[in-house]
């Protein structure tokens, strides 16, 4: 696993104390969401359809850093739009590693040349820099040449710097588990401390739907890069029954309260990846008041095929927490790459044939 042994006793410690405490649901990232507005267009985003007006949009230092008190989680990801455009990004980072929380920057790293030295390396700061595979790959993933040698070249700076970098990679239709291999291989020669892997999740509002793989494909195409990987060094940042659920080995819930979404609307209801459930004032509130079992595969249509670390990745450290063993023997031997996959429950409406009638006599 590619997380440092600071933040990995830091984590585990927060995790002990809620178990400790009997708390059900807890946060385990906040998702910081200060801007929309990107310097990309990316086929597979569907952020890019806001008015100019939501575009525009900022949250201000004091909103941010209320929102990582109110969370509270150990780790806060920054995504976007792109965040390095936000001009008090860098006060924001400063107050979020004043308080000890592990931050993940995500960045495209256009700017990051640029922008570098308005920050500081931190064992709590860690640039999370975009990657959807080798250079053919990812330009067509952003929809702009040359955005692949740009980003390499920005690693490359801040690891020099001594920053903390991870690489976030999303995959799409047409990868091929070699493919996919071989650009581990290339991003772990390249000297990061880890990376992120995950199938893209189905915006409703992105410019490219035929761009999103299915659930069953996912796993079978994990299968294979893992199948791949054995015996390799591959820094994968994610515990190991994630992996083991992404190759279709776990049955898993979505826990969507493990990364709670704090935006320029407020906090978004359940998660992350669903813009039009509607929003409240309070992280307290959005515990207290999302229907939480109407949500994950099986329960909603706009969840089918979500396999997103956002939605799951918590649901595997909880599994992790109870089952030690079984997680430690997965680390060990990797995920299992044959036999039966689990199966992925499909969303089926209720028809009024299925509503049993109570009819008195």
């Amino acid at each position: 696993m590619g997380v440092p042994l600071r933040q990995q006793v830091a984590v585990g410690t927060y995790l002990m104390k809620q178990k400790i405490k009997g708390v059900k649901k807890y946060p385990l990232v906040l998702m910081l969401e200060p801007l929309f507005r990107c310097n990309l267009a990316c086929a597979g985003c569907g952020k890019i359809a806001y008015p100019d007006d939501v575009l525009n949009k900022r949250l201000s230092v004091d909103e941010c850093l209320q929102a990582v008190d109110e969370c509270d989680a150990p780790m806060v990801s920054i995504p976007g739009g792109e965040p390095l455009i936000h001009k008090e990004m860098p006060e924001i980072v400063a107050g979020i590693v004043a308080r000890k929380k592990f931050i993940y920057l995500c960045t495209n790293a256009l700017l990051l040349k640029k922008k570098i030295n308005d920050y500081t390396p931190s064992p709590y700061l860690n640039f999370s820099i975009h990657l959807d595979g080798n250079q053919l790959r990812h330009d067509a993933s952003v929809c702009q040449d040359g955005v692949f040698d740009i980003a390499v070249d920005a690693i490359k700076l801040a690891l020099g710097k001594g920053f903390r970098v991870t690489i976030n990679c999303t995959l799409f239709q047409g990868e091929t588990s070699q493919e996919v291999a071989n650009f581990l291989d290339y991003a772990t020669e390249l000297g990061v401390e880890g990376i992120t892997i995950a199938p893209g999740f189905s915006y409703a509002d992105a410019p490219d739907q035929d761009s999103f793989i299915s659930s069953q494909a996912a796993k079978e195409l994990f299968r294979g890069i893992f199948a791949l990987g054995k015996n390799k060094q591959w820094k994968l940042n994610h515990s190991s029954l994630y992996l083991d659920y992404l190759a279709g080995n776990q049955d898993y819930d979505c826990t969507p309260w493990g990364n709670p979404t704090r935006n320029v609307f407020g906090w978004q209801k359940p998660c992350y990846l669903l813009s039009d459930e509607g929003y409240v004032d309070s992280f307290q509130e959005l515990m207290e008041t999302t229907p939480w079992d109407k949500y994950g595969a099986g329960k909603n249509p706009k969840c089918e095929g979500c396999m997103a670390h956002c939605g799951y990745e918590a649901t595997a450290v909880e599994d992790t927490l109870a089952h030690p063993i079984k997680a430690l023997a997965v680390a060990m031997r990797g995920p299992r790459t044959e036999g039966g996959i689990v199966e992925v429950p499909s969303y089926k409406p209720v028809s009024v044939t299925d509503i049993p009638i109570k009819v008195e006599i």
